[in-house]
């Protein structure tokens, strides 16, 4: 069944949803996807499923729901590239006026979308999920993200919201606003904060995954505070100009000690306290290297000017297209028109297979 915008116009709503080894269950969240929509926006949508590198079988499951429903629009990656860069692929290709992003792990329910677009028609630019309740979390995970939040709103100027992720709804202006940004350390939850707009809060109550595992273990989790944090916030420079100055300044009088040690013949003794000057300057000039190197390293990440990701295929009406390497690269009216390009000739070829199979059952009729 054809839906309005087919070819190239925008939709009311673009569904964004990374997925990462989802084999077992993305064929209930394309279900429960699917219904949300039709429910919120009749036919007026479309699915973006970005395959980031997944080792299963989650890449056929996305072909197959694209030959199948033409609102299907799969992406798959070259490799993994994370998250928030499987994200920012996802929104590079999304044509609606909204753009509804969630995880396809249904620990956030799409039914969501129908009071999102509400609380949007009253003038939001952004609605964010905000979580009241995490079910099937363990305690330290609640812990650590609680205190991360808190601490992160202590070293940044903008207000990230507490309790929330990269699930929301965000106005054309918005994911345009976003794409624009270039940076590689991404922290979609910020960068959209730092957009600024009326952004609202939609409390619920996150649900357990649907199947599968987490994607997020600690080694990941401890990654992406550091991302946020030094995306954010130039505190930590601050607190290692604070803290070499402090322990100048005990060095300082270390010094006059020692002359004055040195003075009543006492240099033999006190070898506990040189030790220990030894280990705390040591200490803090090694902590404010490591700090000096994060931001060096993520500066040194922006200059090589590498594409943000790389898409291996896109599939349109079960279609396979490639992109060019550079496509994360253009301007987002350039990544469009190459993508309504696409489109057409999917439908073009679509149409063709259809009348093919047309003339074929006719063909049979006759000579029945």
């Amino acid at each position: 069944m054809e839906h309005p915008g087919a070819s190239s116009g925008r939709l009311s709503v673009s569904v964004v949803a990374p997925c990462y080894n989802e084999e077992e269950g993305l064929r209930e969240f394309w279900r429960r996807v699917t219904a949300a929509c039709q429910d919120t926006v009749k036919q007026d949508y479309e699915i973006i499923l970005v395959d980031d590198g997944s080792k299963d079988g989650t890449w056929s499951i996305i072909e197959a729901l694209s030959e199948c429903d033409s609102r299907v629009i799969g992406v798959r990656l070259f490799r993994n590239h994370g998250h928030q860069m499987a994200a920012t692929a996802g929104l590079s290709v999304a044509r609606g006026d909204r753009v509804m992003l969630i995880d396809a792990d249904l620990q956030d329910p799409p039914e969501l979308l129908k009071p999102m677009m509400g609380t949007m028609d009253l003038g939001a630019d952004v609605v964010y999920g905000k979580r009241t309740s995490r079910e099937g979390e363990t305690w330290f995970k609640l812990l650590t993200a609680a205190t991360f939040y808190r601490f992160l709103t202590h070293l940044t100027t903008v207000p990230i919201p507490h309790d929330a992720g990269d699930f929301r709804l965000m106005d054309r202006r918005v994911v345009e606003a976003l794409l624009a940004m270039p940076e590689r350390q991404r922290f979609i939850r910020g960068m959209v904060s730092w957009i600024g707009g009326r952004q609202v809060a939609l409390p619920y109550e996150r649900n357990a995954r649907f199947a599968g595992t987490t994607k997020y273990p600690l080694q990941k989790m401890v990654r992406f505070a550091v991302d946020a944090i030094t995306s954010f916030s130039t505190v930590p420079l601050r607190v290692a100009s604070w803290l070499g100055a402090g322990t100048a300044i005990i060095a300082f009088f270390l010094v006059i000690y020692t002359v004055w040690q040195w003075s009543q013949g006492a240099t033999v003794t006190g070898w506990a306290s040189v030790v220990t000057a030894l280990a705390i300057f040591s200490g803090a000039q090694l902590l404010v290297l490591g700090i000096l190197g994060e931001y060096l390293g993520r500066l040194f990440q922006e200059i090589k000017g590498r594409p943000l990701f790389l898409v291996d295929t896109v599939l349109i009406r079960g279609v396979p297209h490639g992109l060019p390497a550079d496509f994360s690269s253009l301007r987002p009216s350039e990544q469009r028109n190459i993508l309504a390009l696409y489109r057409q000739v999917s439908e073009i070829q679509d149409c063709r297979e259809h009348d093919q199979e047309t003339d074929g059952i006719n063909e049979i009729r006759r000579h029945a």
